[in-house]
């Protein structure tokens, strides 16, 4: 398979639709694919919570192999055009379409002029072949709290727009994963775009994990960080958030405001209180004291990296 090519999802869930009697281990069910976002939240009212809307379907797919998914109907959201595309905005910020893959945001000019750090984010997601499939908005409607480009989002300020056939809202990133692969958002909800906001001036991020085992392992602990300094040299501003430390992505507040107002000689200090904010768990990338060092310990990297 080469750089370009995706898994073939859509052609095995159609493959798998076709004359399956449902019950035992075996699902049968519908597959829509709609041409406008309009379509789609039709077919969610109609079919209601027997529904599940898919975009890339790395996850939908193995969900359903596994038996732990058994929609009647999946809505996939791929045939929408108005949900592709990364442009800038007329302010300076980010958008990002709901089905564009991360394999489209790693490599985009838009993506990368805004700031490397999404790109590094983006990058450190599993193997290429999985990047060309999975897509932005699928990522952060999984809700898989060892994910990369959630904490990254989360830490540049990042929106999510919403549409359901009730109309629309905006919700910030941080406010979408409320548990291990929850969401807030209802089960007609659709994820049409991803807005970051520009950055202020001076304004550098950063994304760094800790890996146990193979480039494409999950993570024991990730870093995002965003900083601003002030003219006087101190730190300004900063937002930390770290991934698969916790049931969704954790926002590191006191090291934040430890750090404000200060200068590099306070990051060591400052890094310690967040093995008090972290809230790991036991397993197989190591025991919580373990995890909650690694998490002191890559967040002082992340933050001397930004302040080199």
């Amino acid at each position: 398979m080469d750089d370009g090519e995706s898994l073939p999802v859509h052609r095995l869930l159609r493959h798998r639709a076709r004359d399956r009697p449902r019950g035992g281990d075996d699902v049968s069910f519908d597959y829509h694919a709609p041409r406008s976002v309009g379509e789609a939240l039709a077919l969610l009212e109609r079919y209601g919570e027997d529904a599940h809307v898919m975009a890339g379907g790395t996850a939908t797919v193995l969900l359903m192999r596994q038996g732990l998914l058994r929609p009647g109907h999946v809505v996939g959201l791929r045939a929408i055009d108005e949900l592709r595309g990364i442009s800038r905005t007329g302010s300076g910020g980010l958008r990002i379409g709901a089905t564009v893959t991360h394999r489209e945001v790693e490599r985009s000019a838009e993506a990368r002029a805004y700031s490397s750090a999404l790109i590094e984010a983006f990058a450190s997601v599993a193997t290429v072949r999985i990047r060309n499939q999975a897509t932005v908005a699928g990522n952060l409607a999984h809700a898989d709290p060892a994910q990369d480009p959630p904490p990254m989002l989360a830490a540049f300020g990042a929106t999510v727009n919403v549409r359901s056939p009730r109309g629309r809202r905006a919700l910030s990133v941080s406010e979408l994963a409320v548990d291990h692969f929850t969401t807030s958002l209802a089960h007609d909800e659709v994820i049409t775009e991803i807005v970051l906001p520009p950055l202020e001036a001076g304004s550098r991020g950063t994304y760094l994990k800790f890996l146990p085992k193979t480039a494409d392992d999950y993570a024991t602990v990730s870093v995002a960080a965003t900083l601003r300094l002030a003219d006087d040299g101190t730190i300004a501003e900063t937002r930390i958030v770290l991934g698969a430390v916790g049931p969704i992505p954790i926002r590191a507040r006191r090291v934040e405001e430890a750090l404000r107002g200060r200068t590099a000689r306070a990051v060591a200090e400052a890094a310690a209180l967040v093995r008090e904010e972290v809230d790991p768990i036991d397993d197989a990338r190591g025991s919580v004291s373990y995890k909650r060092e690694m998490a002191r310990v890559w967040t002082g990297r992340a933050l001397a990296r930004l302040l080199r």
